[in-house]
Protein backbone atom coordinates (compact mmCIF):
# COMPACT_ATOMS: atom_id res chain seq x y z
CA UNK A 1 0.00 0.00 0.00
CA UNK A 2 2.88 2.23 0.70
CA UNK A 3 4.02 2.00 -2.64
CA UNK A 4 0.94 2.48 -3.90
CA UNK A 5 0.34 5.77 -2.39
CA UNK A 6 3.85 6.67 -3.18
CA UNK A 7 2.71 6.36 -7.28
CA UNK A 8 -0.20 8.01 -6.44
CA UNK A 9 2.28 11.26 -5.03
CA UNK A 10 4.06 10.98 -7.86
CA UNK A 11 1.13 11.22 -10.41
CA UNK A 12 0.84 14.31 -8.29
CA UNK A 13 4.54 15.69 -8.69
CA UNK A 14 4.03 15.30 -12.13
CA UNK A 15 0.88 16.84 -13.35
CA UNK A 16 1.92 20.04 -10.38
CA UNK A 17 4.07 22.23 -12.46
CA UNK A 18 2.62 25.17 -14.06
CA UNK A 19 2.28 25.00 -18.04
CA UNK A 20 -0.12 26.14 -20.90
CA UNK A 21 -2.57 23.24 -19.06
CA UNK A 22 -2.48 24.64 -15.91
CA UNK A 23 -3.29 28.56 -17.08
CA UNK A 24 -6.17 27.17 -19.17
CA UNK A 25 -7.81 25.22 -16.16
CA UNK A 26 -7.17 28.42 -13.85
CA UNK A 27 -9.27 30.37 -16.82
CA UNK A 28 -11.57 28.47 -18.04
CA UNK A 29 -12.69 27.66 -14.19
CA UNK A 30 -12.87 31.57 -13.37
CA UNK A 31 -14.86 31.79 -16.95
CA UNK A 32 -17.27 28.94 -16.77
CA UNK A 33 -16.67 26.95 -13.69
CA UNK A 34 -15.53 23.62 -12.58
CA UNK A 35 -17.07 21.26 -15.09
CA UNK A 36 -15.08 23.02 -17.86
CA UNK A 37 -12.37 23.53 -15.93
CA UNK A 38 -12.33 19.84 -15.47
CA UNK A 39 -12.80 18.72 -18.63
CA UNK A 40 -9.91 20.79 -19.61
CA UNK A 41 -7.70 18.64 -17.48
CA UNK A 42 -9.55 14.95 -18.11
CA UNK A 43 -8.95 15.80 -21.90
CA UNK A 44 -4.78 15.95 -20.81
CA UNK A 45 -4.93 13.14 -18.70
CA UNK A 46 -6.27 11.13 -21.66
CA UNK A 47 -3.47 12.81 -23.46
CA UNK A 48 -0.57 11.31 -20.67
CA UNK A 49 -2.38 7.96 -20.82
CA UNK A 50 -1.78 7.63 -24.75
CA UNK A 51 1.89 8.48 -23.87
CA UNK A 52 2.33 6.12 -20.92
CA UNK A 53 0.26 3.41 -23.07
CA UNK A 54 2.90 4.45 -26.36
CA UNK A 55 5.82 4.52 -24.13
CA UNK A 56 4.81 1.02 -22.17
CA UNK A 57 4.51 -1.09 -25.46
CA UNK A 58 7.82 1.00 -27.17
CA UNK A 59 6.28 2.72 -29.42
CA UNK A 60 8.71 5.79 -28.61
CA UNK A 61 11.55 5.43 -31.09
CA UNK A 62 9.16 6.58 -33.70
CA UNK A 63 7.85 9.87 -31.67
CA UNK A 64 11.64 10.54 -32.01
CA UNK A 65 12.44 11.16 -35.36
CA UNK A 66 13.04 14.85 -36.88
CA UNK A 67 9.92 14.77 -39.07
CA UNK A 68 7.50 13.94 -35.66
CA UNK A 69 9.10 15.95 -33.51
CA UNK A 70 9.06 19.23 -35.64
CA UNK A 71 5.18 18.31 -36.91
CA UNK A 72 4.27 18.15 -33.42
CA UNK A 73 6.26 21.68 -32.25
CA UNK A 74 3.83 23.16 -34.94
CA UNK A 75 0.78 21.60 -34.36
CA UNK A 76 1.51 22.59 -30.58
CA UNK A 77 2.17 26.16 -31.47
CA UNK A 78 -1.04 26.59 -33.55
CA UNK A 79 -2.79 25.24 -30.63
CA UNK A 80 -1.48 27.12 -27.78
CA UNK A 81 -1.42 30.07 -29.87
CA UNK A 82 -5.29 29.84 -31.29
CA UNK A 83 -6.39 28.74 -27.50
CA UNK A 84 -3.95 32.30 -25.91
CA UNK A 85 -5.80 34.53 -28.82
CA UNK A 86 -9.45 32.55 -27.89
CA UNK A 87 -9.15 33.51 -23.85
CA UNK A 88 -7.78 37.37 -24.15
CA UNK A 89 -10.54 37.83 -27.14
CA UNK A 90 -12.92 36.90 -24.56
CA UNK A 91 -11.50 37.82 -20.98
CA UNK A 92 -13.73 41.13 -21.93
CA UNK A 93 -16.85 39.21 -21.68
CA UNK A 94 -16.42 38.28 -17.98
CA UNK A 95 -18.32 39.41 -14.95
CA UNK A 96 -19.71 37.87 -11.68
CA UNK A 97 -22.93 38.46 -12.80
CA UNK A 98 -22.61 36.82 -15.60
CA UNK A 99 -24.46 33.26 -15.82
CA UNK A 100 -22.03 30.17 -16.54
CA UNK A 101 -21.31 29.86 -20.47
CA UNK A 102 -23.23 27.58 -22.68
CA UNK A 103 -20.20 26.41 -24.68
CA UNK A 104 -20.32 22.62 -24.51
CA UNK A 105 -18.10 20.75 -22.29
CA UNK A 106 -16.64 18.30 -25.02
CA UNK A 107 -14.90 21.78 -26.37
CA UNK A 108 -13.24 22.14 -22.97
CA UNK A 109 -11.92 18.58 -23.10
CA UNK A 110 -10.63 18.62 -26.57
CA UNK A 111 -9.06 22.04 -25.92
CA UNK A 112 -7.20 19.94 -22.78
CA UNK A 113 -6.53 16.60 -25.27
CA UNK A 114 -4.97 18.90 -28.07
CA UNK A 115 -2.85 21.02 -26.00
CA UNK A 116 -1.01 17.82 -23.91
CA UNK A 117 -1.33 15.61 -27.16
CA UNK A 118 0.69 18.12 -29.17
CA UNK A 119 3.37 18.89 -26.81
CA UNK A 120 6.20 17.45 -27.55
CA UNK A 121 7.59 18.03 -24.20
CA UNK A 122 5.01 15.96 -22.98
CA UNK A 123 6.59 13.08 -25.05
CA UNK A 124 9.94 13.79 -23.82
CA UNK A 125 8.72 14.09 -19.84
CA UNK A 126 6.69 10.71 -20.24
CA UNK A 127 9.50 9.39 -21.93
CA UNK A 128 12.20 10.31 -19.24
CA UNK A 129 9.97 10.07 -15.97
CA UNK A 130 7.64 7.09 -16.70
CA UNK A 131 10.57 5.06 -18.97
CA UNK A 132 12.43 5.57 -16.04
CA UNK A 133 9.88 4.28 -13.50
CA UNK A 134 8.85 1.70 -16.07
CA UNK A 135 12.31 0.35 -16.07
CA UNK A 136 12.69 0.48 -12.13
CA UNK A 137 9.64 -1.10 -11.58
CA UNK A 138 9.87 -3.87 -14.09
CA UNK A 139 13.19 -4.86 -12.55
CA UNK A 140 11.25 -5.15 -8.82
CA UNK A 141 7.76 -6.32 -9.59
CA UNK A 142 5.57 -8.31 -11.90
CA UNK A 143 3.52 -7.33 -15.07
CA UNK A 144 0.59 -7.28 -13.37
CA UNK A 145 2.11 -5.13 -10.12
CA UNK A 146 3.57 -2.80 -13.17
CA UNK A 147 0.03 -2.22 -14.13
CA UNK A 148 -1.27 -1.20 -10.87
CA UNK A 149 1.52 0.92 -10.06
CA UNK A 150 1.20 2.89 -13.73
CA UNK A 151 -2.28 2.75 -12.84
CA UNK A 152 -2.07 4.71 -9.53
CA UNK A 153 -0.20 7.51 -10.86
CA UNK A 154 -3.35 8.13 -13.35
CA UNK A 155 -4.69 8.90 -10.68
CA UNK A 156 -2.52 11.42 -8.70
CA UNK A 157 -3.33 12.99 -12.28
CA UNK A 158 -6.84 12.89 -11.93
CA UNK A 159 -6.39 14.46 -8.23
CA UNK A 160 -4.63 17.47 -9.21
CA UNK A 161 -7.44 17.74 -11.93
CA UNK A 162 -10.19 17.56 -9.51
CA UNK A 163 -8.14 19.97 -7.47
CA UNK A 164 -7.05 22.04 -10.00
CA UNK A 165 -10.61 22.48 -11.13
CA UNK A 166 -12.15 23.77 -7.16
CA UNK A 167 -9.56 26.07 -7.01
CA UNK A 168 -9.69 27.92 -9.69
CA UNK A 169 -14.07 27.60 -9.84
CA UNK A 170 -13.90 28.67 -6.27
CA UNK A 171 -11.88 31.86 -7.25
CA UNK A 172 -14.83 33.69 -8.86
CA UNK A 173 -16.28 33.63 -5.22
CA UNK A 174 -13.58 36.09 -4.07
CA UNK A 175 -12.58 37.48 -6.86
CA UNK A 176 -13.46 41.10 -8.87
CA UNK A 177 -14.64 41.55 -12.27
CA UNK A 178 -11.56 43.42 -12.48
CA UNK A 179 -9.14 40.61 -11.27
CA UNK A 180 -10.86 38.29 -13.37
CA UNK A 181 -10.33 39.88 -16.82
CA UNK A 182 -6.96 40.40 -15.74
CA UNK A 183 -6.12 36.82 -15.00
CA UNK A 184 -8.08 35.36 -17.76
CA UNK A 185 -5.46 37.79 -20.08
CA UNK A 186 -2.23 36.83 -18.40
CA UNK A 187 -3.56 33.49 -19.19
CA UNK A 188 -4.12 33.70 -22.62
CA UNK A 189 -0.58 35.61 -22.81
CA UNK A 190 1.02 32.50 -21.14
CA UNK A 191 -0.36 29.95 -23.79
CA UNK A 192 0.76 32.13 -26.46
CA UNK A 193 3.79 32.39 -24.64
CA UNK A 194 4.25 28.57 -24.87
CA UNK A 195 3.13 28.30 -28.12
CA UNK A 196 5.77 31.26 -29.52
CA UNK A 197 8.14 28.78 -27.91
CA UNK A 198 6.80 25.37 -29.65
CA UNK A 199 7.06 27.44 -32.92
CA UNK A 200 10.97 28.43 -32.09
CA UNK A 201 11.76 24.86 -31.40
CA UNK A 202 10.18 23.74 -34.58
CA UNK A 203 11.92 26.94 -36.52
CA UNK A 204 15.11 25.31 -35.06
CA UNK A 205 14.15 21.65 -35.75
CA UNK A 206 13.58 22.93 -40.18
CA UNK A 207 16.62 25.04 -40.05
Amino acid sequence: MNVFLSYILLGLSLAAPIGPINAAQIDRGIRNGFMHSWFIGIGAVVADGIYMLIVYIGVVRYLETDFMQTFLWLFGCFVLIYTGVETIMKSGQIHLENTRSSEPLIKSFFSGFFMSISNPLTILFWLGIYGSVLAKTAASYESSQLIIYSSAIFIGLLIWDVTMAGVSSSFRTYLTSKLLVTISLLSGASLIGFGVYFGFQAWQNLF
